[in-house]
């Protein structure tokens, strides 16, 4: 009956380390995420005035600026600059047509008074699959090269050059990112110590050819396009060729392209976009061998750029529907009304202060039943059952309540914080971090296997580590507590998600009492149990049950750390979460043999620290890995036939009309709104539907931070996309999930 004995003592060391852990990485992650995110980029510094920052580094890629000048800065001798992106594995860039979803990297001069900049001579791209999608973009290393001009009369003593530069890395997900980088150089003095480099950014460069040796057909409403190209080299006859066209949003870039070969002439039947939003007379293509790893070298290989005319006429496109002048003005006239008194998505923002303290307490309570909450609780119990003294049970109680309490309160000021900072977070964002998850895999994995009955924490830890139970039964409540709101706090029981919602947009006092009331909820049953005689009394006697119950109890424990193996692989992938699995199984193992009796103990625990250091040194990139902290312009997410660009009123002028109107909230850089998009979206049943409803349909683009599309969703209760919104005169909105199913969408559809 004393398992409940060591394993709070355990508790305690354990969780003092875990809170040391995590809260190294709380600090550091405001630092670690502007660095992601290059909002405060690190420089190196180059040249030699001290002063000159040439390279931006992040967590994703290594940007450097550039400059090759063979002869130096004079008129009519070549100048060329470039930023040179190195990117960590799996991260990816963009080509000028990113594809299905992306951006393209943004430079932005800032050169002295008779120096130009022509345009990025951009390197012929890779296809990336992503999914059943597809983009344009480089991996590895690449320079993009811009030419510079000099005009006549130009001197100087010194040429200094600025480039703001934006770009967007993705792997699984997709950070924007930029960078602000100056290089001094003398004007008369030659620098061409980056010639390979730039050379080898030519040749990967697509070479142009001639005029009028292909075209494009288009044909009525067919849903692909016919290319021809002839006067391609001789080597390519009968191979292979990948399609880059420059202009975005017509062609199909996942689609697959039949293509042949005929006396020379290379035809392809290129699939058209289901959401094409162009209709170009002339289509700038780059044509490169399919099967060949020697783009690049400068050598063999090239690729090829045309300029192809289209033939034929392109299905139409549907025009924007125009907005009555009255309308308008009557818009324009009640736009400050409007926007002070928007629709609510939800309860949220109309709950009063002590609604939302009430919904927080009753979500507290809540989360008791929760899963990865009960093992911790249940454990709490059954242990709380053996204290036969009133005071003691009292005092545990009081400091189970305290711990839980001044966790929550940790947690929501940590986070309120960080929002003000700028950082987007939510409820549970301390899961963010991959050490912690880990952390408490091993944590929940060494509580699972002492209730199985492998061990007893007193053959592994010293006696009077094991002992400190019974002289500081309070201080282990209290870690008990912080333990229960580790795990609670990703969890948003019913009642809670409003009161969230509204805690992080009021005053932190007020704040901070809604996080503070869902500790209470949350530790009110112990509180109640510790505090009452008649509470302690009907419950259930000790017994032989409590020994079953242990070993029953292994199991939600084991279910918790599988619960968070599961957070692990969706932020580090298959491999992260492999790595952390066989760290677990290792530490089973060791601990297994600290079991053993006799000499064959110090020989099968000798070896097993010795297995767990080989593998340990072998997966070290990974386990480093599994340390890491974490995760303006035209619009490139276009109206098609059926959306339309939304605009602030445009959903209360087509509600005043009498149509329902269905919001997509997306951005061209975001997987999950292109995921959805092709599948749900664009699907025929669910735009049947939406014909039969008459539904007007709207694409809010984020993809350049739009402010007034920001104030939307702020009002929405949201801070980021993708999020899809029903709206119908006399109703509040319907927020719909993230990940959007065919069977979903038509429920909601059929409720309008």
């Amino acid at each position: 009956m004393r398992f409940f004995t060591p394993l709070n003592a355990l508790i305690k060391p354990v969780l003092w380390a875990t809170a040391l852990a995590a809260s190294a990485s709380f600090i550091a992650a405001p630092v670690a995420a502007q660095s992601s995110q290059a909002t405060s980029a690190l420089f190196s510094t180059g040249g030699t005035s001290g002063k000159t920052s040439a390279v931006v580094t992040t967590g994703e890629v290594r940007a450097e600026l550039m400059v090759h000048a063979p002869q130096g800065v004079a008129p009519g001798q070549p100048l060329w600059v470039g930023l040179n992106i190195a990117h960590q594995p799996e991260w990816h860039t963009y080509w000028k047509n990113s594809g299905d979803s992306g951006l393209p990297t943004e430079l932005r001069w800032t050169l002295p008074a008779g120096i130009t900049a022509g345009e990025i001579a951009w390197p012929t791209p890779k296809k990336i699959p992503i999914g059943n999608l597809a983009n344009y973009g480089y991996e590895n290393t690449v320079l993009l090269p811009v030419p510079l001009t000099v005009a006549p009369g130009f001197s100087a003593s010194q040429l200094t050059l600025q480039l703001s530069a934006s770009w967007l890395v993705c792997k699984r997900e997709c950070i924007p990112q930029e960078g602000e980088f100056t290089l001094t150089l003398p004007a008369r003095s030659s620098s061409a110590a980056n010639g390979r480099l730039f050379e080898a950014a030519w040749a990967a460069s697509p070479r142009a050819l001639a005029a009028g040796t292909g075209q494009i057909e288009v044909a009525g409403e067919a849903k692909a396009i016919r290319v021809s190209v002839a006067g391609l080299p001789a080597a390519w006859q009968g191979k292979p060729l990948d399609f880059y066209p420059e202009t975005g949003g017509v062609t199909e870039p996942a689609g697959t392209i039949a293509q042949t070969w005929k006396d020379g002439l290379w035809t392809a039947q290129v699939p058209l976009s289901a959401h094409r939003s162009e209709s170009p007379q002339r289509m700038p293509v780059v044509l490169a061998l399919a099967d060949t790893k020697a783009i690049g070298t400068g050598t063999a290989n090239p690729t090829w750029r045309i300029e192809l005319p289209v033939k034929g006429d392109w299905p139409s496109l549907a025009a924007p529907i125009a907005v009555p002048a009255a309308l308008e003005a009557a818009l324009k006239a009640n736009a400050a009304a409007a926007l002070a008194a928007p629709a609510a998505p939800t309860s949220a923002p109309t709950l009063t202060w002590l609604a939302a303290i009430l919904g927080a307490l009753i979500g507290g309570l809540i989360l008791n039943l929760m899963p990865c909450v009960f093992p911790v609780l249940a454990i709490k119990m059954v242990g709380f059952m053996q204290v036969k003294d009133q005071a003691s049970r009292t005092a545990s109680g009081v400091a189970y309540t305290a711990g839980v309490v001044l966790s929550f309160l940790a947690l929501g000021g940590l986070l309120l914080g960080l929002r003000a900072a700028g950082e987007q977070l939510g409820w549970g964002f301390q899961l963010q971090s991959p050490a912690v998850v880990a952390g408490l895999a091993a944590l929940f994995t060494l509580l699972g296997l002492n209730l199985a009955g492998l061990f007893e924490f007193g053959q592994l830890l010293p006696s009077r580590l094991a002992s400190l139970q019974s002289k500081n039964t309070s201080v282990n409540s209290f870690l008990s507590g912080v333990l229960a709101t580790a795990v609670a706090s990703p969890c948003t029981a019913p009642f809670m998600g409003a009161s969230l919602g509204l805690a992080v947009g009021l005053p932190a006092v007020q704040a901070l009492a809604i996080f503070g009331a869902i500790g209470v909820g949350m530790a009110l049953p112990y509180l109640v149990a510790s505090l009452v005689p008649a509470v302690a009394r009907a419950m259930p006697r000790p017994g032989q049950w409590m020994l079953t119950f242990k070993t029953f109890m292994a199991f939600p424990m084991f279910a918790t750390v599988a619960w968070l193996v599961w957070i692990l692989g969706q932020q580090s992938g298959i491999d992260g979460a492999g790595t952390l699995l066989g760290l677990l199984v290792l530490m089973a193992l060791v601990i297994w043999t600290f079991t053993l009796t006799g000499k064959v103990r110090v020989v099968a625990v000798s070896l097993s620290l010795l297995a767990a250091a080989l593998a340990l040194s072998t997966a070290g990139p990974s386990v480093v890995k599994l340390m890491e902290f974490g995760p303006t312009g035209t619009s490139a997410v276009s109206a098609t036939e059926r959306w339309q660009p939304w605009a602030p009123g445009r959903v209360e002028q087509l509600t005043g009309e009498g149509r329902s109107v269905f919001v997509d909230f997306t951005a061209a850089w975001c997987v999950t709104c292109q995921y959805n998009k092709k599948t749900t979206l664009s699907h025929s049943d669910v735009l049947a539907d939406m014909d039969a409803k008459n539904v007007a349909l709207l694409r809010a683009d984020w993809t350049r931070r739009d402010p007034a599309v920001t104030a939307a969703l702020k009002e929405l209760g949201r801070s980021g996309v993708p999020v899809y919104v029903i709206y119908k005169a006399g109703r509040a909105p319907v927020v719909m999930s993230e990940i959007l199913s065919v069977g979903d969408v038509r429920r909601e559809l059929a409720r309008l």
